[in-house]
């Protein structure tokens, strides 16, 4: 059954658009979407709007696009009147006032179990790590970043030979599914949110480029983390007679690092053992 709800929902790519469909589908429909302004995209630089703000103007739901969370945004925001915000991967700060904005918070998914791997990337620093279990948390926004009380959290094993590729929608997918179960308790009390033991937290850092180069000589399982992790990201890549090659396939086998088929640098993808013919 299908009923309003006054709540702010903010979100920018696809991981956003994601859950914001699902909670759509559940019933859970934003008063607003606040996104990030369009961004030129493509060769030709179009301006192009942002995966949640498209799914947002499709269900008819007003659409906010400040460059900043200023005052004058957030008087906007505020004027709505809403009781609870939702973040998932908007892509700015949020200052104090913006949560304090909300009666009942603003609840934020994050992809992994906190407090372990606070931090922009925990997924990839799940699969670097070597992790053979992970999940998501809805927690609820504090001015420290991840470092809100626990609202809901669940937990899915990593198949040994899942890449970032396969994780990632799972992910998603998870987390939006337990914010809709979760939501309906949180909203009438009837959820105790439980603090974070900040003595556990880890955190995950932004990605640069250069994290995604592989040394050959490194350890095969090494190697597998590193391309598994960023496999739908930064990509992984190596230097082969002053040419870099960037990863496109690769496998672990029989304790091995196999690479199977590459981008050499100024030419097309090919299989690797064809690329010294």
């Amino acid at each position: 059954m299908h009923q309003p709800h006054n709540f702010v929902y903010f979100g920018t790519p696809k991981v956003a658009s994601d859950t914001l469909a699902v909670l759509i589908k559940r019933g859970f429909t934003p008063a607003l979407v606040v996104t990030s302004p369009d961004a030129p995209k493509g060769r030709g630089l179009t301006l192009t709007p942002s995966p949640t703000k498209v799914l947002a103007l499709e269900h008819g739901i007003q659409v906010l696009t400040p460059e900043k969370l200023d005052d004058n945004a957030l008087a906007v925001i505020r004027a709505r009147g809403c009781d609870y915000a939702v973040c998932v991967a908007y892509g700015k700060i949020f200052p104090e006032e913006l949560i304090a904005a909300f009666p009942k918070g603003v609840l934020n998914v994050h992809y992994s179990l906190l407090p372990k791997y606070r931090g922009a990337t925990p997924l990839e620093a799940a699969l670097l790590a070597g992790d053979t279990i992970t999940g998501v948390t809805v927690q609820k926004m504090a001015k420290e970043l991840d470092a809100g009380d626990i609202i809901a959290q669940a937990a899915t094993p990593i198949a040994p030979l899942e890449t970032a590729r396969e994780l990632r929608p799972r992910l998603i997918t998870l987390g939006a599914e337990l914010l809709a179960d979760t939501l309906p308790a949180y909203l009438a009390g009837d959820v105790a949110p439980a603090p974070q033991d900040a003595s556990r937290a880890s955190r995950s850092r932004k990605l640069a480029k250069e994290d995604g180069l592989l040394s050959l000589d490194a350890p095969a399982e090494e190697n597998w983390n590193k391309y598994r992790a960023y496999a739908d990201s930064i990509g992984t890549y190596f230097f082969e007679n002053g040419k870099r090659m960037k990863v496109t396939e690769a496998s672990l086998k029989n304790g091995e690092f196999v690479i199977e088929r590459i981008i050499p640098e100024g030419k097309r993808e090919m299989a690797y053992a064809d690329s010294s013919a």
